[in-house]
């Protein structure tokens, strides 16, 4: 249930996001852009975090 809630919550900002990028006007494209963008700098960071975090976990077992 926590599953279907959090997909609720992120259809939510979406439809949020897409909303002002129509009310926005010809500034729109540019917005969301920023905003896609922004998200997937902190994704492909925290993914560089963790798989940072996985190989100092495993360092042990190489040696």
């Amino acid at each position: 249930m926590k599953t279907f809630f959090l997909f609720l919550l992120y259809l939510l900002i979406a439809l949020v996001t897409i909303v002002l990028g129509v009310i926005l006007g010809d500034y729109a494209s540019w917005y969301f852009a920023w905003i896609v963008g922004t998200v997937m700098i902190v994704l492909v960071s925290a993914a560089g975090g963790a798989w940072l975090d996985t190989q100092d976990e495993d360092e042990p077992l190489r040696r």
